[in-house]
């Protein structure tokens, strides 16, 4: 696989990510200890677990966006492509191009066109493209998320008028135009009806196929229809989270080797 440079240009091969032992806190609280996960190329990975145990925060850790919080604190390394993102001499504007994050609830720019919200990461990043070059992203960026043919003759409108789940497709768009290695998803379809959620995750399978995804989702069955690996995290009482065990999709819901793993996918708490 083609390596990447954090500050390089996009890779066309999907990226690895690895987290190798890392912790976070917040202030003086530790959140999570001792997490090692290695997220496949072209792979989707769930992080599933009950409220509370870690993944959310885990996630942010992913590209730095845990350290926005005052006090917040991490340590352990993050490895893109073999490449830690925390290391001294990367900036983090250029780390969440590369790894993007789309969040529970959609958040389209209100008082920007369906157009200018997914070209809105250029804008914030001073990256400039011809008007060519820009419609033609606007394009492949909304076709990849599985929008273009709903928005393509309203392209001028705002986006906040679109429906729940086209706002969610929308903003799936917008991470996708800065042509990230890695797409993190904080269970992007809790806030959505069933019809929607579907168009997501069939949005998340087609992607997959050639990008990296790690997903937050507290929905089992979801984790079941789009991902190919799956990390289970609980934070016992008094302790932080971590996880208790890592594995294919398939065998970790239909053969856990841990006796919580097995009471949490079977329905028995969370």
């Amino acid at each position: 696989m083609t390596s990447t440079m954090i500050e390089g240009s996009p890779v066309t091969a999907a990226a690895s990510l690895e987290a190798v032992d890392v912790a976070a806190w917040f202030g003086s609280s530790l959140v999570i200890d001792n997490v090692n996960l290695r997220m496949q190329p072209a792979t989707v990975t769930a992080l599933i677990g009950p409220s509370g145990c870690g993944k959310s925060t885990f996630l942010r850790v992913l590209n730095r966006m845990h350290e926005a919080v005052p006090g917040a604190q991490m340590a352990g390394e993050v490895l893109l492509n073999g490449e830690d993102i925390y290391a001294p001499g990367h900036r983090v504007t250029s780390v969440r191009q590369r790894i993007g994050i789309v969040f529970q609830k959609p958040n389209p720019f209100p008082a920007m066109s369906i157009a200018d919200n997914v070209t809105a990461g250029l804008v914030l990043t001073g990256t400039r493209i011809s008007r060519h070059d820009r419609e033609t992203l606007v394009e492949e960026s909304l076709t990849r998320a599985g929008l273009w043919n709903e928005v393509k003759d309203r392209l001028e409108t705002s986006g906040s008028a679109l429906s729940g789940g086209q706002q969610q497709r929308l903003c799936i768009a917008r991470a996708l135009a800065n042509k990230p290695d890695v797409l993190l998803m904080d269970e992007p379809c809790s806030a959505l009806d069933p019809m929607s959620t579907r168009w997501i995750e069939d949005t998340i399978r087609e992607l997959g196929k050639t990008m990296t995804i790690v997903i937050v989702t507290h929905n089992l069955a979801q984790a079941v229809r789009v991902s190919q690996w799956s990390a289970f995290f609980l934070a016992e009482p008094g302790e932080p989270g971590g996880i208790v065990e890592q594995g294919s999709t398939d065998q970790l819901f239909s053969a856990p080797q841990d006796p919580r793993t097995a009471d949490y996918v079977s329905g028995g708490f969370g």
